[in-house]
């Protein structure tokens, strides 16, 4: 099942996080205000779901994979842009 998640949030990241903020308590804790989580949703979705992975199941910890992952999350997103750009 997580797999499931996993694939369900790298594909269709918005709407992956719509579901976990609306229907289950995922993130709860994870950003101190509405700005970043807002931002993220709209600019970084993939981003936003990996920040709040590292927040709730490495308990904060960045490593060096998790800031790699990051990096890449950041670099898929962005690349969406780049991509939208270029076809018009």
């Amino acid at each position: 099942m997580p797999y499931f998640g996993f694939l369900f949030g790298l594909c269709l990241p918005r709407i992956f996080s719509l579901y976990a903020y609306f229907l289950t308590e995922w993130f709860d804790g994870v950003f101190d205000g509405r700005l970043w989580p807002i931002l993220g949703f709209v600019f970084l979705p993939r981003a936003v779901l990996w920040y709040s992975v590292v927040t709730n199941w490495l308990h904060g910890s960045w490593s060096t994979w998790a800031v790699i992952d990051m990096a890449v999350a950041v670099t898929i997103d962005l690349g969406f842009y780049g991509a939208a750009r270029r076809r018009r």
